[in-house]
């Protein structure tokens, strides 16, 4: 989130943008807008969001105490706060949210692009962000941001002078995408691929290009639909987009039909090498990340880049600049003894074609002397009857990428792990705390250690006990 020298609000507008009252005053302007207290700045607009685990009511003088500028509150709380607390009363904080939201899209005057797809949005929404802001003032989804909440909040921190917005949006259920591409209104709309994910809630891997082509129905009359050509479903994808208010179609890939199309990739272990055709126009480019999945999606966001009326040379060079995000790749060179071994840490997400593209990548990688190839993998969640199968089918890609040993944990993970060679098998735990001492007491100098999973499976513990047990010698900003 670029963060601009204006105030975000004036305090004043609040509680009618949110369709809400404010019972006492409150500060002339608002700084951020904030649903954490963990990471609220003072000024900010606290949102006391009912989540799944926490109703954010309980943190709301906490929020005050901290410096909050005002606490958005529903009705039902209004009267827990003192007297004269600083508050915006609403019927739901959400809907508060979300009109909130509304009024932020409703006064951009910039280009908004919108990324969703199976596997590589928050990818793709940082490699814009990296390939826009040379340009202009950048306002992007933080993390992963992606959801009924994060779509929202996303849009309410917009600053009023950005240059380009730049939106992620992703979904676990059919029909999810459609109110927050409603909302976000834009011009672009990015879907990097569609591959079996959240298979658990579709009745099959059209439904999920289904459900990802919602995306297209939030366009702008006239706006771009840009999609992947070598996906088995482009054709379904351009279907949607076709009944949307898209002006066009652009597609982007390797085959002849591509607009923006990859005549050349080389991979490095630390970057990949890109040479490209841009509506006609060649480009060559480095990215700063190893990974031919990265590569193709650069493809789309220099389409949407070149689409938007942005400098698509700029852009291009501004590529080699685009690195780690924490969980998806980030790399850490941490000590052993008197050596040190490389950490891959992709414990963010996972899905089958996700792991298939770390795998490769860890297979890329260079080992240290007398070193080893360790992938370290959980289950891949939200997959329905098909889990197992795919799990197992994880064994060809870990053979092929010369992986030496993979540590598995999570009862889907039995599945490859019975599968592998016994050659090939380092430990089995049945969750991630289990196995994360069986890793610390294995790791050796020279290795390359990959870490992936769901969310769900933890594996973001397994990083953080070696991160606690070595220290880290340097960072390299590679992601993977």
């Amino acid at each position: 989130m670029t963060v601009s020298p204006k105030p975000l609000w004036q305090a004043a507008d609040l509680a009618r943008l949110m369709a809400g009252t404010a019972p006492n005053p409150l500060p002339r302007t608002i700084g951020s807008v904030s649903i954490d207290t963990r990471t609220l700045e003072p000024g900010a607009l606290y949102c006391a969001i009912k989540g799944d685990v926490h109703d954010g009511h309980s943190f709301v003088a906490a929020a005050l105490e901290k410096g909050a500028a005002a606490a958005v509150v529903d009705t039902a709380h209004a009267k827990d706060f003192g007297p004269n607390a600083p508050l915006i009363v609403v019927d739901d904080v959400l809907k508060g949210l979300e009109r909130l939201g509304g009024a932020s899209r409703a006064r951009m005057s910039c280009p908004v692009i919108a990324v969703t797809g199976s596997v590589g949005k928050t990818s793709t929404k940082e490699m814009l962000r990296v390939a826009l802001r040379g340009q202009g003032r950048v306002h992007a989804s933080v993390a992963s941001y992606n959801n009924h909440w994060g779509v929202p909040l996303t849009l309410a921190r917009t600053p009023d002078d950005t240059e380009f917005g730049i939106y992620e949006i992703g979904m676990s259920n059919p029909y999810e995408i459609l109110p927050l591409t409603a909302m976000v209104r834009p011009h672009v709309a990015i879907v990097t691929t569609v591959e079996p994910v959240h298979l658990a809630q579709f009745h099959g891997i059209e439904a999920i290009a289904d459900a990802k082509g919602e995306i297209f129905s939030g366009l702008e009359p006239g706006g771009v639909a840009i999609i992947n050509a070598d996906n088995p479903h482009a054709a379904r994808l351009a279907a949607h987009a076709g009944a949307s208010r898209a002006g066009r179609i652009v597609r982007f890939g390797t085959g002849a039909n591509a607009d923006v199309r990859m005549l050349d990739v080389h991979l490095d272990p630390d970057f990949s090498l890109v040479s490209a055709e841009v509506f006609g126009i060649p480009v060559s480019y480095r990215i700063g990340a190893a990974g031919r999945h990265f590569a193709m999606n650069s493809l789309a966001v220099l389409a949407a880049t070149h689409v938007i009326g942005a400098d698509l040379a700029l852009a291009a060079l501004s590529l080699q600049e685009f690195g780690s995000v924490e969980g998806r790749g980030k790399r850490l060179t941490l000590r052993v003894g008197d050596r040190d071994f490389t950490l891959v840490d992709e414990s963010y997400n996972a899905n089958p074609s996700s792991m298939r593209a770390a795998l490769a990548v860890t297979g890329s990688m260079p080992r240290g002397s007398r070193g080893r190839r360790i992938a370290v993998l959980g289950d891949m969640l939200e997959l329905g009857a098909e889990a197992a199968k795919l799990h197992a089918g994880l064994a060809e890609p870990v053979v092929e990428n010369d992986i030496d040993l993979v540590f598995a944990s999570g009862p889907l993970m039995r599945s490859l792990y019975q599968a592998l060679p016994a050659d090939r098998r380092g430990a089995y735990a049945e969750a991630s705390d289990g196995l994360a001492p069986l890793l610390c007491d294995a790791v050796q100098p020279g290795d390359v250690v990959m870490i992936k999973g769901s969310l769900g499976s933890k594996m973001a513990r397994v990083v953080g006990a070696l991160k606690a047990r070595f220290p880290v010698a340097e960072v390299a900003s590679v992601e993977s």
